[in-house]
């Protein structure tokens, strides 16, 4: 099969839907050589993560806007003009990654798919303006009715799409996301030690990863922090918002300053040591499609809590700990039975490695090529 993806993440993004488009190319060229698999961007990026693929898997390729004006109109050339050189380049079937499909990919021969990967939009519309929910509801309902499938990465996001759109259920699948296998590789003390002294990290802390906005809710772990014992820090990983300077405001009023650590732009290939030098996980997002940082976290070993509320149990598993996102006792009696008790905590890292096992990236490619294949027998 030629396969074609929207590729503007995988070349354009560094995190989030970036990861999630390099990731799915990769497990397909790696299980599933036999076909050809190209990346449709509307416009170069330096990516060494992705230039890494691309060396490594000759039937990868890259694939950009063609003539003078789809260049000149990118974003034209994304939404609709696309589907004429996907036809000429005679591709098969054509997978949206991120949310989207050109919007007349269904007056096409093509075959598509699409992956959604949450509808945060539409359950917590104050986080977003209301222009930018209207693009986004008109493009990925339009994205929904007009793919031949729907892959949902959760069973949360499955029930949003019926709920929402009103989509059949038989049309949805769900196939759930992995995260880098160097998570799971266990970095050397020396490896560590560098990082420790590079971010200046605290002996003890609880990790945050993730974008640092409202919806995610880190300032709940900064007002645990009182119920805490002393050494304890927190440290939050994930690009700056005004929600940041909330954040940091909050710790000043109540001289927790020291005790919290923000950093930002922090290298791909330093986030394995700063996990697994933590002694807990903590992700009280209110809401999210799935949560492949608590995927990553349980890889390297560390215990998680998370809030209820949306998917994260689906990511954690039945042996993490999960509570009210708005209860900051509730977090913080589960930070300290985890601190507190040792044998607790290897049990939970222990059952939360074997978990993650369904999660693998030979499972995940193999129901994704079942898709394309179901499909293309489908219309033969």
């Amino acid at each position: 099969m030629r396969i074609g993806f929207d590729g503007k993440r995988a070349v354009q993004n560094f995190t989030g839907l970036g990861n999630y488009s390099r990731y799915i190319v990769d497990i397909l060229c790696q299980f599933y050589p036999e076909n050809e698999y190209i990346l449709y961007a509307p416009k170069k990026r330096e990516n060494k993560r992705l230039n890494k693929l691309t060396n490594q898997y000759r039937q990868l390729q890259l694939a950009y806007p063609v003539t003078f004006w789809e260049r000149k109109f990118r974003s034209l050339w994304r939404i609709s003009g696309i589907t004429h050189q996907l036809e000429k380049e005679k591709v098969s079937i054509y997978h949206g990654l991120s949310n989207e499909l050109p919007l007349n990919i269904h007056k096409s021969n093509i075959k598509s798919i699409v992956t959604i990967h949450d509808l945060i939009f539409l359950r917590y519309p104050q986080y977003y303006h209301f222009i930018d929910r209207k693009i986004y509801t008109y493009k990925f309902r339009k994205a929904c009715e007009n793919a031949d499938k729907i892959i949902a990465i959760s069973e949360c996001t499955k029930r949003d799409i019926i709920s929402f759109f009103h989509i059949p259920s038989d049309k949805i699948e769900v196939v759930y996301q992995s995260c880098d296998p160097i998570f799971g590789q266990s970095v050397n003390n020396e490896k560590k030690e560098e990082v420790r002294s590079k971010y200046q990290l605290p002996p003890k802390y609880i990790l945050n990863v993730g974008s640092i906005e409202e919806r995610k809710n880190a300032l709940l772990l900064v007002q645990t922090l009182p119920q805490l014992p002393q050494d304890i820090h927190l440290v939050i990983v994930g690009k700056r918002t005004p929600y940041t300077e909330k954040i940091e405001r909050f710790a000043s009023e109540h001289n927790l300053t020291p005790r919290v650590h923000i950093m930002h732009n922090v290298p791909f290939g330093d986030l394995p040591a700063i996990y697994q030098l933590a002694e807990i996980f903590a992700y009280p997002s209110y809401f999210e499609g799935f949560g492949i940082p608590i995927i990553e976290a349980l890889h390297s070993g560390i215990p998680v809590v998370a809030a209820t509320g949306s998917c994260l149990e689906e990511a954690g598993g039945p042996d993490s700990i999960y509570v009210n996102p708005d209860s900051v006792d509730e977090a913080s009696r589960a930070f300290n039975e985890i601190l507190s008790k040792p044998e607790k905590k290897k049990l939970m890292i222990e059952k939360g490695k074997e978990f993650i096992k369904q999660f693998s990236e030979e499972k995940q490619a193999t129901q994704i090529i079942n898709i394309y294949n179901n499909i293309n027998n489908r219309y033969e």
